[in-house]
């Protein structure tokens, strides 16, 4: 008989948890209510709450949309999306996570702060990097704190192309590897010049860091692993890494209709997870398909 755990560790994030919560509170009064991009990286979940009546919207679509109520979810928004909603008579439900408001506030402080210089005639060579995905909805948000002046770099290899005559200030999005972006901080800390300022923040959500070590740890204890989640979630692609990294019979799928019975044919055990943008009803409706084969 096959055994199956699903990891408890696994499922939605607090912010992800509030965004959908307020959704559904507010589909709850009736009336329409519109999404500014997918809720959450999850094609399933999205389709689920696009039945009980949320329409997905993108940002072009915001700007013709007029005397309407518009959610945002927990990747958070940059300035200009919040200066059309006022100027178009949107209501704004914002379920940004905490987490990432606060990173916003920061990286907003700092980049004001260099400008400030600059106008005292002081020299700003700052450079403000952020350690993150280009064009992920987060990074999108944060880098609008900045004008756009902000600097994304995507892997370790990316760090090299930064002046290190000039100082840098190091933020990163809030569900990247905590083991790369202090490999980034080492790298620049042997190659910034005497003359030029080097600060780092750790930005980044120890609800998603620390899923990191308890997901390996996970993925151990299974003959096969099955991580459940959208494609599009960068977290998922981060912690699915992790468990190919210590079980090499580790497979992804979107949903119970991509899994391949085959995978478990000398399996005694099977261990579900995923990202913090799963749903926990997900892996679940994968363990009642695993169960009825």
């Amino acid at each position: 008989m096959l055994q199956i755990e699903i990891d408890n560790g696994s499922g939605f994030c607090f912010g992800v948890t509030t965004a959908i919560k307020k959704a559904e509170e507010e589909l709850a009064k009736g009336g329409t209510l519109y999404c500014l991009g997918d809720i959450v990286h999850n094609s399933m979940e999205v389709e689920r709450l696009s039945q009980r009546g949320l329409i997905t919207i993108n940002h072009e679509q915001l700007k013709t949309l007029h005397n309407a109520k518009v959610l945002l979810r927990a990747h958070g928004e940059p300035p200009e999306t919040y200066a059309i909603a006022a100027k178009n008579n949107i209501e704004i439900i914002d379920a940004t996570c905490p987490v990432v408001l606060q990173l916003q506030k920061r990286i907003k402080r700092q980049y004001e702060n260099s400008v400030a210089a600059t106008l005292n005639n002081m020299p700003s060579d700052t450079q403000l990097v952020i350690f993150g995905k280009n064009g992920h909805a987060e990074v999108l948000g944060l880098v609008g704190q900045t004008k756009s002046r902000a600097i994304v770099i995507e892997k370790f290899d990316d760090v090299k192309q930064l002046d290190f005559n000039k100082s840098i200030y190091l933020y990163s999005q809030t569900t990247k590897s905590l083991d790369e972006f202090h490999h980034i901080i080492d790298y620049i800390q042997t190659h910034i010049s005497p003359n030029a300022t080097f600060q780092s923040f750790d930005t980044i959500c120890r609800q998603v860091a620390n899923r990191m070590p308890n997901i390996a740890n996970f993925a151990t204890r299974h003959d096969v692993v099955l991580f459940v989640a959208g494609r599009k979630s960068s977290n998922g692609k981060v912690l699915f890494h992790e468990c190919l990294q210590v079980n090499p019979h580790s497979y992804q799928v979107e949903s119970a209709e991509e899994i391949d019975m085959r995978w478990f044919d000398r399996a005694k055990t099977v261990g579900i997870c995923g990202a913090t943008s799963t749903p926990k009803w997900l892996m679940e409706e994968c363990r009642d398909y695993i169960l009825r084969r």
